[in-house]
């Protein structure tokens, strides 16, 4: 179901709104915290390769990689949060996940987006009574990154929504507003 919201620089434009539901997910760790994404999302896991560099791009965007011909995104997720970049060691790994994104007219489209993260764990079912509604307060990431936080083992793991983790408009934007400043830096541009 699409809901209405207004954006100073996109116009109205249609977003889904994502609140975590039962189901299976992803589990992987970040920078020390265990995250996860509905298996849907995931289209499949990698291990840590060749990256290609893409200039002028913000710093979590980290390059694109080769996918059996395609060309897929790479963005390192604790980047993202804000967190630093992740260190690549052994288990290290990039997860390709399906961004959904709808353009001006409302129309849906989707990109494959691969996100690295410090390891993948498993899939687990999550049932809807063990999953809180995000915080207001006191995420390390931003609240809207969030779609829930589900109870296991004594402890949390945060759902994320992963259409506005990898938001494609707000990642592009970024990236635009990297290469205005860099043209009105003095000795850079004209």
């Amino acid at each position: 179901m699409a809901e209405l919201v207004t954006s100073r620089s996109q116009g109205t434009v249609p977003t889904v709104n994502h609140a975590a539901t039962s189901g299976q997910y992803l589990t992987f760790v970040l920078a020390g915290e265990v995250y996860a994404v509905g298996i849907l999302s995931s289209k499949e896991i990698i291990d840590f390769g060749d990256v290609t560099q893409v200039p002028m791009m913000p710093s979590f965007i980290v390059g694109v990689i080769n996918l059996r011909g395609r060309v897929v995104p790479v963005i390192d997720l604790s980047a993202r949060f804000g967190h630093g970049a992740t260190p690549i060691v052994k288990r290290t790994a990039i997860i390709i996940l399906e961004a959904v994104n709808f353009d001006r007219d409302g129309e849906e489209s989707s990109q494959d987006i691969g996100v690295i993260v410090d390891a993948v764990n498993e899939v687990l079912e999550i049932d809807a009574r063990d999953i809180e509604p995000p915080p207001a307060f006191g995420a390390r990431i931003r609240a809207d990154f969030v779609s829930g936080m589900a109870k296991h083992k004594g402890g949390f793991i945060v759902l994320l929504n992963v259409n506005r983790v990898l938001s494609v408009d707000e990642m592009v934007g970024l990236g635009q507003s990297l290469v205005g400043n860099a043209h009105s830096v003095p000795g850079h541009g004209t």
